[in-house]
């Protein structure tokens, strides 16, 4: 079965392929398919999750999943949340996963309270009007490190401590992470809807 990834990330490309294997499920970016991005206009990652999947649905004819993530700082009232991606440009600059972090650190600078959760939210549709989408969430609860540390991952993971571990989810080897991490949460928890309500 194809399933289109509403999504031009590669890091989110390569970990749900990883996490979707033993599925028998080929995951095609949109991209590759000629969809472009859909619009984000929502304040929850489900609903931002849900118009991508619908949007790359009805682009291709095929069964669609997106995920819509981020990281939820408490000392910021849970933001940047769904605006995370673009998390630098509030300060000033270019959009990027460096930038982020970068202006993340920032702004925790002399901030006592470090916690914070990466979140992912993965909707799946059989089609673009599917009346039940499913639905899955994953939440990792750590801290906001000093400074980055590690070579793994991308966006936040970095500076995503996580106690449990000792160690930043950048430090963490892939299959590790994977498993542990939001999305790798989010993606148990489909691949578990998807073989009950799906195959």
């Amino acid at each position: 079965m194809q399933l289109v990834l509403a999504s031009n990330n590669a890091g989110k490309l390569a970990e749900l392929q990883q996490l979707f294997a033993d599925l028998s499920v080929t995951l095609v970016p949109q991209s590759a398919l000629g969809v472009g991005e859909a619009e984000e206009p929502f304040r929850t990652f489900v609903e931002n999750a849900l118009a991508k999947a619908r949007h790359a649905s009805a682009a291709t004819g095929l069964p669609a999943i997106a995920d819509d993530a981020g990281l939820c700082v408490d000392a910021f009232g849970g933001l940047p949340g769904v605006d995370t991606a673009f998390y630098a440009t509030q300060f000033g600059y270019a959009k990027g996963d460096a930038n982020n972090v970068k202006a993340l650190l920032e702004q925790l600078n002399g901030v006592a309270n470090r916690r914070a959760a990466l979140v992912s939210t993965l909707v799946a549709l059989r089609g673009h009007d599917d009346p039940e989408p499913l639905i899955a969430v994953g939440r990792v609860v750590g801290e906001i490190a000093q400074a980055p540390i590690g070579d793994n991952g991308f966006g936040f993971d970095p500076v995503m401590y996580l106690p449990s571990f000792g160690k930043t989810f950048a430090q963490l080897p892939p299959e590790v992470k994977n498993a542990n991490s939001h999305r790798g949460q989010a993606a148990k928890a489909m691949l578990a809807l998807m073989r009950e309500r799906w195959f």
